[in-house]
């Protein structure tokens, strides 16, 4: 066991592992020109000085024959990310305005459902591949049929914070299965979505000039409401004899606990009613989706209150970096490179299954679902199916700097619709114990049925909003 001295100093390490990898993508081109994060290269380089690497090639009898890291500062980060990936979600909504859902729908209606049908498209593939391959010929546990969707949509957070499920489950080679997935999707979510923006530029995809000023490019000179709310926050916080950080951390803090209680109320009802036949789901739940739910519910309250600019949403982006970086730097280093060896060809095939469905998905359904820019709308979509939401942003980015196009608010009302469900949602938390308990045909049968529904919905959808379009509504 560890004290509080070793986690101490085992965060303190961590922050000189970032500077250090901050330094090194600097130099680097490769790693800029394809946007790794530097909490990654901080990882990796954890790795390299752990015991399974540098602890690996060194002789027994070295000083170094365990790595760099002493066993109580690995024991501190390998408990790290299932904690901190609550930080992360807790904060998603924190500080930012919900409009009503009847705007939201508007606006996010075609990205929803292509969004939607990229996660559920990914259990599908998954699963068959489980069922057809992976399982029968490789001996590889069910639950693998869900790790696509966990690690692509989800990223290296998600993928950290389910452990304790998977090591419920008895399937504990998941994590790293999970953790070795997102790291190729996070890659190849860029290289493939750089190759894609410059085949769509040629091909005339690409609806919006990326040399185009937008028409919003005098933006600062009129009216900018956003300084005088931070005025008016300013003049709230300055007699309240508190530190905004400290103050915004309550807020998470409090956010998480309203998540605890649901999960906890969501335990016992299902003890008293569908558990009581041995059914069990919500007891594999972690907690990061509820603490996501809590976030939400307290945000509605302060705004209800009238006290919604004590909660800074720019404070909040800044406890949801510092909480991501420190979930993708601990769930790295501790990584087990020997249960990737072991699993080479399962971890092989699923990760091109994921890479080719996403791309397959874009190119062919996307021009289908997405009414208007298609491209610039869609490539967003691709890159959070296969990273992070950070990565989709790049890519949008990429073709759209100017947001001509209006992606980028379609692609964050989006997440309301999404991250609450997939993506590390509800049903990615719950995907593991569902196959468990209900076998991965039937979970196969009803992530189908959303994936049908979801198509079905997105060309009925797309036919409507063409159909107004033309009336001039």
């Amino acid at each position: 066991m560890f004290e509080l001295v070793d986690a101490f100093f085992a965060f303190i390490v961590l922050g000189i592992l970032i500077a250090i990898a901050r330094s090194i993508r600097q130099h680097i081109g490769i790693l800029r020109s394809l946007f790794i994060p530097s909490s990654i290269v901080a990882g990796v380089l954890a790795l390299l000085c752990g015991p399974q690497v540098l602890g690996a090639i060194v002789p027994v009898e070295s000083p170094l024959a365990q790595g760099l890291f002493p066993e109580t500062m690995r024991q501190v980060w390998s408990q790290s990310p299932g904690i901190f990936i609550n930080v992360v979600f807790a904060t998603l909504f924190l500080g930012e305005a919900i409009p009503s859902p009847r705007e939201i729908w508007r606006k996010a209606s075609p990205q929803v459902a292509f969004g939607q049908t990229l996660a559920w498209g990914q259990y599908v593939v998954g699963l068959l591949l489980t069922l057809l391959i992976l399982t029968p010929l490789l001996g590889l546990d069910p639950i693998a049929g869900a790790l696509i969707e966990i690690a692509f949509e989800g990223g290296h957070g998600t993928a950290a914070g389910m452990a304790a499920t998977f090591d419920k489950l008895g399937f504990p080679e998941g994590a790293e299965l999970a953790l070795g997935l997102a790291t190729v999707g996070i890659v190849s979510g860029i290289v493939s979505g750089t190759i894609l923006s410059a085949w769509g530029r040629r091909k005339g995809h690409i609806a919006v000039s990326s040399t185009a000023q937008s028409s919003g490019s005098n933006e600062g000179t009129a009216h900018d409401p956003t300084s005088e709310i931070r005025a008016a926050r300013a003049r709230l916080m300055r007699d309240m004899l508190i530190d905004p950080l400290s103050l915004n951390l309550g807020f998470v803090a409090i956010a998480i606990a309203i998540g605890w209680l649901l999960l906890q109320g969501l335990i016992s009802l299902e003890a008293v009613t569908w558990g009581r036949g041995g059914t069990e789901i919500m007891t594999y739940v972690p907690l990061f989706p509820m603490a996501l739910v809590g976030g939400l519910i307290f945000q509605l309250i302060m705004v209800r209150l009238g006290r919604s600019l004590l909660v800074d949403p720019d404070l909040m982006k800044r406890i949801a970096g510092v909480a991501l970086d420190v979930t993708i730097v601990t769930a790295l280093a501790s990584i087990s490179l020997q249960v990737l060896g072991e699993n080479f060809l399962a971890f092989l095939i699923l990760s091109i299954a994921g890479i080719v469905w996403n791309i397959w998905a874009f190119l062919f359904l996307g021009p289908r679902l997405l009414p208007s820019y298609w491209f610039e709308r869609g490539i967003g979509d691709v890159g959070q199916s296969m990273g992070v939401t950070a990565t989709g942003i790049v890519l949008l980015r990429m073709v759209d700097p100017q947001n001509r196009s209006g992606a980028f608010e379609s692609f964050a009302y989006k997440q309301l619709f999404f991250e609450p469900i997939v993506g590390g949602g509800l049903f990615t938390a719950a995907a593991p114990a569902l196959i468990v308990e209900l076998g991965s045909v039937k979970v196969l049968i009803l992530t189908g049925a959303l994936l049908a529904f979801w198509i079905i919905f997105g060309l009925y959808n797309f036919r409507q909003i063409a159909r107004r379009s033309q009336k001039g509504f």
